[in-house]
């Protein structure tokens, strides 16, 4: 088994070169590939490590590394970029491991039963997990950069400007976010542009959270945060927003989503789907499925398109930000080094390696990989009002109080 495994990272390095690395066996044995330094070293502390790549592929790597019977030191990007190699990437598994990838996609459907227990598996974690390595705003999505040297903080309000520039925002118009997470959003448009807005989540932390934040900043009276599934959602809004949700809405719900996006949304209004996404079918990472979001599933961009025209949704512009994703990751990835101890301390080691080799892999799949961040603005129907250029969206970026309205914005009321 050690030989076959030598076998293949030869032939995969004879396709990278440039990416040194050195595998240490439980026995003493040790080998490099590729030219120069190693940047990672790569050490199966057992016989079975080994064997669990061979019988589950890229999911019995994580879960021995996650187990400690592989350590990876180095670069880890690296390490997944020779991982994404087609030759390991689809390494051909026993009929028994694909019977249990379908089971774990079947018993993980975004049901409206479901979902809930989908969401809890992930954010149950707890808010003070996500402190560690989010942002002040807890805001879980990818972000915008203008400079290599924005902090965190900076390119996550970044992107909000970004966003309300794209739907063009006012103020007293009115803006539904599906899957509001911790309210970041609406929070940012209702202060900076005067809006008031309504927010859909089913996680009762994010929603806890995102209502004391609203009340602690004299913004409660502008938006509301609702416990509810995106598919019982009701009332119209001016503009509508949805970001880093979509892709945890599920295979097979696209079109209920964009239903109800059409539902939401006035005639002519403007809408922004900020998802995950990729350009042609591949097969989906069984183990962040299971590990990190079961239930989620990775949109093909023509799949996204063709559910908005069926309902009469116009994609109006897209833009891809999967560098901007992949910095992101990787500033959340060394927050929870820097705050590893700490982490340790409120979940065990066990989620630090979890959540190392999920942020780590998400990075390099946007760098190297089929993962791409995708912002569709779309309106629904014909909308001839628009700009013909995307000039507007490069302006400075608002300043910190909201745009004057004729009328004070009043409490959204939601039914």
């Amino acid at each position: 088994m050690k030989e076959v495994l030598r076998g293949l990272l030869r032939t995969v390095s004879e396709h990278l070169p440039d990416v040194a690395f050195k595998v240490c066996f439980w026995d003493g044995e040790s080998e490099t590939f590729g030219n120069g330094t190693a940047g990672f070293t790569v050490t199966f502390k057992t016989e079975d490590a080994v064997k669990s790549v061979f019988r589950r592929g890229s999911t019995g790597f994580r879960e021995a590394y996650v187990d400690g019977g592989i350590e990876v030191e180095g670069d880890l990007q690296q390490f997944f970029r020779v991982g994404m190699d087609p030759r390991i990437q689809y390494m051909k598994l026993p009929p028994r491991v694909k019977a249990g990838i379908l089971l774990q996609h079947l018993r993980s459907l975004n049901t409206i039963k479901r979902s809930p227990a989908n969401i809890a598996h992930h954010y149950d974690l707890g808010d003070d997990f996500f402190q560690q390595y989010l942002d002040e705003s807890m805001t879980y999505s990818c972000a915008y950069f203008r400079k290599e040297e924005d902090t965190l903080e900076d390119v996550q309000r970044q992107k909000y400007d970004y966003i309300c520039k794209k739907l063009r925002l006012s103020p007293g118009e009115t803006l539904v976010d599906i899957g509001c997470g911790w309210g970041g959003m609406l929070l940012y448009a209702a202060r900076h542009y005067g809006v008031t807005g309504a927010g859909c989540t089913l996680s009762a932390r994010q929603a806890g959270y995102a209502r004391e934040r609203a009340a602690r900043e004299g913004l409660d009276g502008c938006i509301t945060i609702l416990l509810k599934d995106y598919r019982n959602m009701t009332g119209t809004f001016d503009k509508f927003v949805s970001i880093g949700m979509f892709e945890h809405v599920g295979k097979g719900f696209a079109a209920t989503f964009m239903e109800r996006a059409s539902g939401l949304l006035k005639p002519g209004g403007l809408g922004l789907l900020h998802t995950v996404g990729k350009e042609r079918r591949t097969a989906g990472d069984p183990w962040t499925m299971k590990y990190i979001f079961p239930g989620a599933y990775i949109p093909i961009l023509d799949e996204v398109v063709r559910e908005m025209g069926e309902k009469m949704l116009v994609p109006v512009d897209i833009e891809n930000l999967r560098l901007h994703y992949a910095a992101t990751l990787d500033e959340w990835g060394r927050r929870l080094e820097r705050n590893a101890p700490a982490v340790e301390k409120l979940t065990g080691p066990t989620v630090v390696r979890m959540w190392r080799m999920y942020l780590n892999g998400s990075a390099a799949a946007f760098r190297w990989g089929d993962a791409r961040l995708y912002q569709i603005l779309f309106s629904n129907g014909p909308n001839n009002a628009l700009p013909l250029t995307r000039e507007h969206l490069y302006a400075a970026a608002t300043d910190q109080s909201p745009p004057a309205a004729s009328n004070a914005p009043s409490r959204l009321k939601i039914v």
